[in-house]
């Protein structure tokens, strides 16, 4: 699992960064990859990636600005073109699914594949299967807003082979069974529980990715325990009546929900024009201070989600 960003400026593209879009790459977990929204040219910022269109089968649209949208519909036309023709889920507020089926109608574009539409309307479980988990809650913007609180299942707990060997358990197609937790017959009779000979379940992984807010108790909601949290960070330190006003955050104020809601890592986005450079530096200085592993991510940015070795987090 990884996290790579494609668009992590605010507003409109500048020459550094380009407007927001997110990617969740499950390519080792499910052989997908998951986008949270789609920024004007997101298309030409995955030229620059090895990420596969055909691979995303999933888009989460977090709000409908310009910035966040203006490159769904090049996105959804190009895909058919590059070898995707399976079916494409959207999850957005409602009036997604009216931009781009309209986006759709007025230039004649037919696409090789489905598209499904799934509008939120409130806060809850939206997606679910056999790996993973997705929540979606309201967030405080000018117009409807949601964050998305991604929650991987537990991995089974590995196969202790040595305890195994020294039960005298022979090796070969049987192991695979116990592994799966199954209770088998051995060739003398026993009957042999596979869960017995499992170690602990390894605890999943959990990323919340957030769209513009001001503060809002569903954030904290959202990023619980998170192993990653993606959050906005349009205003510096000390512009928090600026911030709030333009209903967003600040880094500093990212950071102290980072802190209390026990995150692994923060990564800031949506990153103002203003700030270039030794500016851009200053921001994430400013958020370390309250809370210590942030980073202030640039386009193209790839982070891995590690495992957690302590098990005990709250998944929901």
């Amino acid at each position: 699992m990884e996290i790579e960003f494609l668009g992590t400026g605010a507003g409109s593209p500048g020459k550094f960064r380009n407007v927001t879009s997110t990617a969740l790459r499950l390519l080792d977990e499910r052989n997908s990859v998951w986008l949270f929204d789609v920024g004007e040219a997101t298309q030409h910022q995955i030229l620059r990636t090895t990420l596969k269109p055909r691979k995303i089968d999933k888009i989460f649209i977090t709000h409908l600005h310009g910035d966040h949208i203006f490159g769904l519909p090049g996105l959804l036309s190009s895909r058919s073109f590059q070898g995707g023709n399976s079916p494409l889920t959207i999850y957005g507020p409602k009036g997604i699914r009216d931009f781009v089926e309209v986006s759709m109608r007025v230039t004649e574009t037919k696409l090789a594949y489905k598209i499904r539409y799934q509008e939120i309307s409130g806060d809850g479980l939206i997606f679910e299967d056999d790996k993973f988990q997705v929540f979606a809650a309201h967030l405080d913007h000018r117009i409807a807003c949601y964050g998305y609180r991604i929650v991987e299942k537990d991995h089974p707990g590995e196969l202790m082979v040595d305890r195994l060997r020294a039960d005298q358990i022979p090796a070969g197609p049987l192991y695979g069974q116990l592994k799966a937790g199954k209770t088998v017959t051995l060739s003398d009779g026993r009957v042999v529980n596979g869960q017995d000979y499992l170690g602990p379940a390894q605890p999943g992984r959990i990323v919340a990715i957030l769209g513009d807010t001001r503060q809002t108790p569903n954030a904290e909601k959202l990023a619980r325990n998170a192993d990653v949290l993606v959050h906005e960070s349009t205003f510096a330190k000390g512009e928090g009546k600026l911030a709030r006003s333009y209903y967003h955050s600040t880094n500093v104020q990212a950071a102290e929900l980072a802190k209390r809601a026990h995150v692994k890592m923060l990564l800031l986005n949506h990153i103002s024009a203003r700030y270039t450079g030794k500016l851009a530096a200053e921001l994430q200085h400013q958020a370390r201070e309250v809370f210590a592993n942030t980073r202030v991510v640039k386009d193209f940015d790839e982070i891995p989600v590690l495992f957690q070795k302590k098990a005990g987090a709250t998944k929901a």
